[in-house]
């Protein structure tokens, strides 16, 4: 294998959980196929080869934290440092003062790569406002970017000490809670499954109901029905690889040279990955991706399990990395020549009944929120229709009240200047009956107020135009004009 990569597992051997993982893979959804057939050690031939692509580690920064590793391994004076130091100086942060040391190219390179995750991690805040409908919102980038400690936000363009300080400290926290938060999400996992299991169950006639219980006690008593599964990192278990992939004879194992077999980039160490391609043998007893009855989700998880006990039992300084010497060391141990039988998922349920009962009952507390929700949400809509049909019918009346302006604005209702009762002329003031009010002069006095005076004298009983008055008055009227 070619220099930059066993650098790289070196690198990752020293820096024990976070950024250190570099072909480490800890969120595999797929079997590790053991394809070679070796059937001796021999030397690699010299030849190019093209470096292994580096494993997800399942951090939203992988990237940055990959690109950062890549170029300080770059740097001689950082990798022999690296090579020396302990592992808890490099958790105390003593390592990441040897950045000072580092080449300028390096130094360089490393400020782009700040500066790029600052922008990336800028975009996504900024896409994240956007979806959340905040698009006129200003965005104070500095308050969101504190949340991510993996970087200094406050110096966005240059990467210094207190950044892979920070990158160091930040991955390994997040990386050593990875698995827990993995068999968490298992476990939820299993206890839905179960729930839906049992709702299907109620919502089933008595007939149906049983036919699916035998069912589901079939495809339980199937799946059981396997090989015996040897303790995961034992004698047994390896011999059965040395003989099954390697195609060599069991009567010959050896230790050293089996290190050495399934090592596969030569750095002289087990990563997580090579050692849980040493459990597909194993997994394939159990799990059939064909079958009813197996479930892929579990084999993941019994896969997990399987690499975390052996790393408990043979991973003494917790580097997440089985040395030479931690493996061989093993071998001669009880454990390992007579060990306990291996206890898979379904003899070892996920979850407790009280744990079932209490995430059932979340479930149904979920449930009558969401209910809750949605008869707050119907009422609000129920409020709102409500208004509208006031403003509407408002709006029908503002309408109605405006066309009858209109129309009185189109009638001439005008009052003669003066009445003549028996041949005489009566000023248009004596004329006027008692509470009649003449028209003001005042040119705002519209025609609507005329109307409203007369309408009001109507109702009185008094006369409002010489129509109204008694017959000879009547007469006088008409006759006013012609009166001398």
């Amino acid at each position: 294998t070619c220099n930059v990569n066993v650098s790289c597992m070196c690198w990752s051997r020293a820096l024990l959980t976070g950024w250190v993982l570099l072909l480490v893979q800890l969120l595999c959804f797929e079997a590790v196929p053991i394809s070679m057939d070796k059937t001796k050690v021999q030397e690699p031939e010299k030849k190019i080869e093209e470096p292994p692509p580096s494993v997800d580690t399942g951090l939203h920064y992988d990237r940055y934290l990959r690109e950062v590793i890549d170029f300080l391994e770059k740097d001689q004076h950082f990798r022999e440092k690296l090579h020396n130091t302990d592992m808890e100086d490099i958790k105390q942060g003593k390592l990441a003062k040897e950045l000072d040391f580092v080449s300028h190219h390096v130094r360089t390179k490393l400020d782009e790569l700040k500066r790029q995750e600052v922008n990336r991690l800028r975009t996504l805040i900024k896409a994240k406002q956007d979806l959340e409908g905040g698009n006129d919102i200003a965005v104070d980038h500095q308050a969101l970017l504190k949340q991510f400690e993996y970087l200094n936000h406050m110096n966005p363009h240059t990467f210094e000490v207190d950044d892979l300080d920070r990158l160091i400290k930040s991955a390994t926290k997040d990386l050593e809670n990875f698995d827990k938060e993995r068999h968490e999400e298992f476990k939820k996992y299993e206890m839905m499954k179960e729930h839906d299991r049992r709702e299907h169950l109620k919502a089933l006639d008595d007939d149906e109901r049983k036919k699916e219980e035998e069912h589901y006690e079939d495809m339980r008593k199937k799946h059981a029905d396997h090989p015996k599964v040897n303790h995961p990192g034992s004698q047994n278990q390896l011999k059965e690889v040395w003989e099954e992939a390697d195609g060599l004879d069991p009567e010959d194992f050896d230790p050293k040279t089996f290190f050495n077999l399934h090592d596969t980039n030569g750095d002289g160490f087990f990563d997580e990955q090579e050692l849980e391609a040493l459990f597909t043998k194993e997994l394939e007893k159990i799990y059939d991706p064909t079958n009813e009855e197996d479930d892929m989700v579990e084999m993941e998880e019994e896969r997990l399990r399987m690499r975390e006990h052996v790393m408990n039992e043979v991973d003494s300084n917790k580097d997440r990395l089985v040395s030479m010497d931690e493996f061989l060391v093993a071998t001669k141990k009880k454990e390992f020549l007579e060990p306990d039988s291996w206890e898979t998922l379904e003899q070892n349920q996920a979850y407790t009944d009280e744990e079932m009962r209490e995430f059932e009952e979340h479930l149904v507390q979920q449930e009558q929120d969401l209910n809750q929700k949605a008869d707050d949400i119907q009422k609000q809509r129920d409020e709102l229709e409500r208004q509208q049909e006031q403003l509407n019918a408002q709006k029908i009346e503002l309408q109605q009240a405006v066309e009858h302006m209109e129309r009185l604005k189109t009638q001439k209702v005008e009052l003669p200047p003066e009445v003549h009762v028996e041949g005489n002329a009566i000023p248009e003031q004596e004329a006027q009956p008692q509470g009649h009010q003449p028209a003001p002069q005042d040119p705002q006095y519209t025609p609507e107020e005329h109307y409203e005076q007369h309408q009001d004298l109507a109702q009185q009983g008094l006369p409002q135009t010489h129509q109204d008055l008694p017959p000879g008055h009547q007469e006088a009227a008409q006759g006013q004009h012609h009166l001398p």
